[in-house]
């Protein structure tokens, strides 16, 4: 399934390259994309463990760029 977010504040695309590599590498994710001029990000993951994944791409997120809020659309 497809879950849509915009990432505000988001400043920086070689940092959005970043992200998307590390967010497709959690468990349960197939794949991520991040459209920097969009600023918004697209996962498609196990519906069962969106949760986890969401919390964990948080993390990711803020430890490449820390301003950067991921808010789901």
């Amino acid at each position: 399934m497809k879950f849509t977010y915009r990432l505000e504040n988001l400043g920086c695309a070689a940092c959005a390259a970043k992200m998307e590599r590390a967010i497709s590498k959690i468990d349960g994710v197939s794949s991520a994309s991040i459209v920097f001029m969009t600023t918004r990000m697209t996962i498609e993951a196990d519906e069962t463990k969106i949760k986890s994944i969401e919390a964990e791409a948080e993390k990711m997120i803020r430890k490449i760029e820390p301003d950067v809020r991921m808010r789901k659309v």
